[in-house]
């Protein structure tokens, strides 16, 4: 049984196509169409979904959207009624997009997929966000909580799973929402709202809380549960294109950064200020979470949840035994996650719960878009580029050798990963000894802000020795303290942390063995990993692309499969 999956129209569109409840194809539509965060149509992902399988429309039996638009348009009519006549601008942007397109998705998806002749469902947004969650987890039941921005109501959910069964009991509603308290203040600090929190979670290590009780005072009511509610006078969203006016910037006393404008102390501090209130909150929900389910694991989703400081709290002060976080928790990743709420929880299928941890990773992550030997060939030959081409031995000694001498290395290798991180597939790998290398990498390789950090990737038997953690963390989601900083500087941020990738041999055997040939030569399990892109463009997707990076920045190396290009 095929079943497709979609998320589109709010940002990261996707699709992803699931063979009886596993999943043999995801990649978001920014892949292909080069913009970033492309929130059109996924027609291209589709597209390449069916012939990676190798099937026509009419061999899917159902399709799942990751929301209800009709309830999500409800509440865009409601807000705009309610906050009259504010909001004009934004009602006359917003709703003849919704008029034109966006609420007839049903015929959008039967224009595409010509033959089908199946059913479609719209499973809740926060349902979606579940399902990924807890059917990518080991556990047998779990409570769930998922917080983003807002879904069609509801921008805070929790209940519990078992079997194939999804149960959500409580949420909190729009304009309360924990997800955009934080974007007001990613917009607020000069970034792009949807894009930019990951940012400001790097940033706020810079600072110090010192407008906690100023953002608990006047923005924010926590109550002990974790819900919230917003002093709306301070908040622009409902009726406006931006996030936050001028009574916001009065209680901080600055303007809103722009975005090429300096970053100054103050930006850092009330980053910071931001960053523990949302830590805090998540503490109380999750401890809510817990004495209402009173169960020992805990199913993290939603676009929040690709914060891992915040996760890395969750995991050590909350009340847990465990606690999962999906590849890819935001809106791409319920493309998979509405078609397998579709297979498991509509149609009732069985679920069987891969105890394999290698495969379950690898099922999970490495789904994407894949180019043969012989295609990289083709490429290199067809535009006379020069290449040595070496045996799968060879090849990882030479590059580990060229990363312990300092030299960047693209790393081009099988199904691209599923998610918004390179997981060692489409990754830019340096020597995590050589402290300079974080300055380099930022400035000369992706063209981006200094405070920046990057991520380490470690074998996963070795993790306890370098990380203040116990268990694996496939998926760059935990972001814990560094046990030797001094020994991988250029991965150690500012705060002592790193946002580490623990790589298991059967998940990426090609990866781990890399690393371990580095180890070998400098002792160290740990490689510097980060995407295969620069500021403001996807991760790279063909063998063109990939050979762009080493054009247009001053990476040394670029290695496709086996075929290793020099600068």
């Amino acid at each position: 049984m095929y079943n497709l999956g979609i998320s589109c129209y709010y940002h990261d569109s996707a699709a992803a196509l699931l063979k009886d409840g596993h999943v043999i194809a995801a990649v978001e539509e920014e892949r292909f169409s080069r913009k970033k965060f492309d929130d059109g149509f996924p027609s291209l992902a589709i597209d390449w979904c069916l012939k990676q399988a190798n099937i026509t429309p009419s061999q899917i039996h159902s399709v799942a959207f990751y929301d209800k638009p009709v309830l999500k348009f409800e509440r865009l009519l409601d807000n705009y009624i309610a906050v009259a006549p504010r909001g004009l601008y934004s009602f006359l942007d917003t709703i003849p997009k919704w008029l034109h397109k966006r609420l007839w998705i049903k015929s959008e998806i039967k224009k595409t997929l010509k033959g089908f002749k199946g059913q479609i469902i719209f499973p809740e947004h926060h349902l979606s966000h579940a399902a990924h969650t807890y059917y990518t987890s080991p556990f047998e039941e779990s409570a769930i909580l998922t917080v983003d921005g807002v879904g069609e109501w509801s921008t805070t959910s929790f209940g519990f799973a078992k079997s194939n069964k999804i149960t959500l009991t409580h949420d909190i509603r729009w304009p309360h929402s924990l997800g955009l308290f934080y974007s007001a203040f990613t917009y607020f600090l000069g970034f792009q709202v949807n894009e930019g929190e990951y940012k400001l979670m790097g940033l706020a290590s810079y600072g110090k809380p010192k407008y906690y009780d100023t953002i608990l005072n006047n923005l924010i009511e926590i109550k002990d549960d974790g819900s919230i509610h917003l002093d709306m006078k301070y908040f622009a969203f409902t009726y406006d294109k931006v996030m936050t006016n001028q009574k916001f910037s009065k209680l901080f006393g600055i303007e809103p950064r722009q975005k090429d404008q300096k970053t100054e102390q103050i930006h850092y501090d009330i980053g910071a200020s931001a960053q523990k209130v949302l830590e805090d909150v998540l503490l109380k929900m999750a401890n809510h979470v817990h004495k209402k389910t009173g169960m020992r694991n805990l199913c993290l989703g939603g676009g929040v949840a690709l914060n891992g400081v915040a996760n890395y709290r969750i995991l050590k002060e909350g009340p847990f035994d465990n606690v999962h976080i999906p590849p890819s928790p935001g809106d791409a990743g319920s493309a998979v996650g509405c078609a397998q709420y579709l297979y498991y929880t509509h149609l009732a299928n069985p679920r069987t719960i891969e105890t394999d941890q290698s495969k379950a990773i690898s099922e999970n992550v490495y789904v994407g878009p894949s180019y043969s030997n012989e295609q990289i060939q083709s490429f290199l030959d067809t535009n006379q580029i020069k290449y040595e081409k070496l045996e799968k031995p060879e090849l990882l000694a030479k590059t580990a050798k060229l990363i312990s001498e300092g030299k960047i290395v693209g790393w081009y290798q099988g199904k691209m990963e599923w998610g918004p991180r390179a997981l060692g597939c489409r990754s830019i790998l340096a020597d995590p000894r050589k402290a300079e290398m974080k300055d380099i990498l930022n400035e000369k390789i992706k063209h981006r802000e200094a405070f920046r950090p990057f991520a380490p990737s470690i074998l996963e038997e070795r993790v306890s020795e370098y990380f203040e953690i116990d268990r694996p963390s496939p998926y760059m989601l935990l972001v814990a303290p560094v046990k030797k900083p001094n020994d991988i500087p250029a991965v150690t941020h500012v705060d002592g942390t790193g946002r580490l990738q623990t790589v298991n041999h059967g998940a990426n055997p090609l990866y781990y063995d890399l690393i371990s040939e580095f180890y070998k030569i400098t002792g160290i399990p740990v490689i510097i990993n980060t995407s295969m892109n620069v500021m403001g463009e996807p991760i790279v997707n063909t063998p063109e692309q990939a050979y762009q990076m080493i054009v247009k920045t001053d990476m040394d190396y670029l290695v496709m499969g086996n075929f290793l290009v020099s600068k």
